[in-house]
Parts: structure tokens; sequence; C-alpha cells
């Protein structure tokens, strides 16, 4: 069975670079490769120059896949070849996923369980792969409600897909300011 980590923060909080740091030190501790999942798509230039800040931080060793909508797939795929998953991230994944959908069908009682059903998809491809899988997301809940309704519905998804990820993860670090702290093991303790 896999070992699920979630790492969490805010913008620009230092989330990926905690997780890149991590996926590598599990890496040398266990003595295999490392499987990085991206879930960007490219549509202007300031995605152009994020993606490029990631690609520049990733070791040349560590395999790419890129996986869009069909991030189950390519976790099973990675857990394969691959002792380590890093997958960056969650939300924009998340995000691919609801708009492929109509606003019809976005507003539908049934769409939470929609995004339920997709996080135990990924939850169920990690478990099933003899592999750490990192997931990446961010806090999207923890500013004002947003004025837009698919605002609204990303911010409330993206909250229903953390909460998911995380009941079933073995360890939450919540990166601010760049300091990853393991709150889950701090609700432990309470």
């Amino acid at each position: 069975m896999g070992q699920i980590i979630l790492v969490t923060g805010g913008a620009r909080s230092g989330k990926s670079a905690f997780a890149e740091h991590y996926a590598a030190h599990a890496a040398r501790k266990h003595g295999t490769s490392v499987a990085y999942i991206a879930t960007s798509q490219i549509y202007d230039d300031e995605m152009q120059q994020r993606v490029r800040l990631h690609r520049s931080r990733r070791p040349a060793d560590w395999t790419t896949y890129e996986a869009p909508y069909e991030a189950p797939e390519a976790l099973r795929k990675a857990g394969e070849r691959h002792g380590v998953i890093l997958f960056d991230c969650i939300t924009m994944f998340l995000s691919n996923d609801i708009l492929q959908y109509s606003e019809e069908e976005q507003q539908a009682d049934s769409f939470a369980a929609h995004v339920r059903a997709r996080m135990d998809d990924l939850i169920h491809a990690a478990q099933s792969v003899d592999a750490v899988t990192v997931f990446v997301t961010n806090e999207v809940g923890t500013g004002i409600v947003p004025e837009n309704r698919l605002a609204r519905l990303y911010r409330d998804m993206a909250g229903l897909a953390n909460q998911r990820l995380a009941v079933s993860a073995d360890k939450v670090y919540l990166v601010t300011c760049g300091i990853p702290v393991d709150i889950k093991k701090l609700a432990e303790d309470i």
C-alpha cells in the first residue's frame, strides 16, 4: 500500500519547493527514482514562466508525466517504475476538471459527489502503487469570499478535495512563509 503525503499552503508559500525537497529526500532514503506528475496547462506567458521555474528546480533524472486530466492513470503508470511520485498540483488538476463541465453541470447538486469521486480515484491510485506519493495543493479558502460563482465553486471544491486527501494522508504539511509544519501530527496531540 502506498504512502500519501499532502503538502498545502497559500500562493507562493514555498509548498512546491518543500515538496520537491521532500521527494528528493525520500528517493535518496529508499534508493529509488522520482516521477513528477504535472497537471498545469500553459495558456499565457505568466503560466509559461511558472512552469519554467518548476522545471528549472527539478533534477534532470526525474521523469515527468503530463497529466492535466487523466492523473489517476498517470499516477498508476508512474508507480510501476518509481518509488516516489510528486503530484503538483491538486488544485490545478481540479480546475482543469471543473472547466470541462457546463455551468449547468457545475451547479448540479451532484457536482460535489463528482469531485469526491475524482479525489477518491487519485487516493486509490496512490494507495495501489508501492510508492510515496507527495500531493501538492493550495489553501484557497482562507481569503475573502470570491465575487463570482465559478470562483466560489472552485474554492468550495478545492476545500472538499483537500479534506478528502488529508483524511487519507499519512502526513499533512502546511507550508507558510517557507516553513513546513506537520499539522496532522499537531492534530494528534490535541
